[in-house]
């Protein structure tokens, strides 16, 4: 895995499954079946990622990239929500791109939607599901690449970016084959979002660990194409009012193993 963010070029090599996606829709969604398994969760670097601790998480599937424009659009002609107002905006059309300003209540609508087109229960991940997806089984580094920020394309440090998100398949994707876990847009998780609970103690493991029952804000995940710092460490936790819809926001389904 390089540091490089080929944002331009990989589009002219960009992985079959999402041609494919793109062609055929939310029934040709392309899932990667992670194993599970234990990682420290968490950092020293920030107060809300502390205090480091093992974490367990079972088997499961997460969809290979955000959930794009033109199948966010099947959704909409199929049920009766409303989109946000970042729809009919321009700059956020791309049938390519990840769709954006989507509620954390329209993203689980999604994932229940999704459900029956393709025959397998959707959801949004736990924020331990999440960052065991963005590490990608890769102890001990930063970024899903290392421990450097990219230094060049789009998604670089610094970089102006854009004015709006990425095709998908624009960056590398990580050590799990899954793209965008750490840049293009926030992602949502199910988890109420929370200070971290301590261990039980020395040793201790949490298994699939969840949020509180309940709060006023929902964990995400993920870099976004508006921040100065576009590409986000693997341990880094963001929240928003599950009603609100910002224009960086969008969302990976995620599903139970087969």
């Amino acid at each position: 895995m390089t540091g490089t963010a080929r944002a331009e070029g990989r589009l002219d090599e960009r992985d079959e499954r999402i041609e494919r996606l793109l062609r055929e829709g939310p029934e040709a969604t392309p899932f990667v079946e992670l194993p599970g398994g234990e990682f420290v969760m968490g950092s020293g670097q920030r107060a809300d990622e502390m205090p480091l601790r093992r974490v367990r998480v079972g088997p499961f599937a997460a969809a290979l990239a955000p959930v794009t424009n033109a199948e966010f659009a099947r959704f909409l002609e199929e049920t009766d929500f409303e989109p946000s107002r970042y729809w009919a905006d321009e700059h956020f059309a791309s049938p390519d791109c990840p769709v954006v300003g989507v509620s954390w209540s329209a993203a689980v609508a999604y994932c229940e939607w999704l459900s029956e087109v393709v025959g397998r229960p959707c959801r949004l991940p736990t924020e331990a599901e999440r960052e065991y997806a963005a590490r990608g089984d890769v102890p001990d580094v930063l970024y899903p690449w290392g421990d450097e920020p990219w230094t060049d394309g789009v998604h670089a440090l610094g970089s102006k970016g854009g004015d709006r998100p990425h095709p998908i398949g624009a960056s590398e994707p990580n050590a799990f084959g899954l793209y965008h876990m750490a840049d293009n847009v926030h992602e949502w998780c199910s988890d109420w979002y929370a200070p971290y609970e301590p261990p039980a103690g020395p040793g201790a493991v949490l298994v699939d660990p969840r949020g509180p029952a309940e709060g006023t804000r929902r964990a995400s995940r993920g870099g976004s194409w508006r921040h100065q710092v576009k590409v986000t460490r693997i341990a880094a936790r963001s929240s928003l009012s599950p009603d609100f819809e910002y224009n960086d926001y969008g969302m990976r389904v995620y599903a139970d193993a087969l």
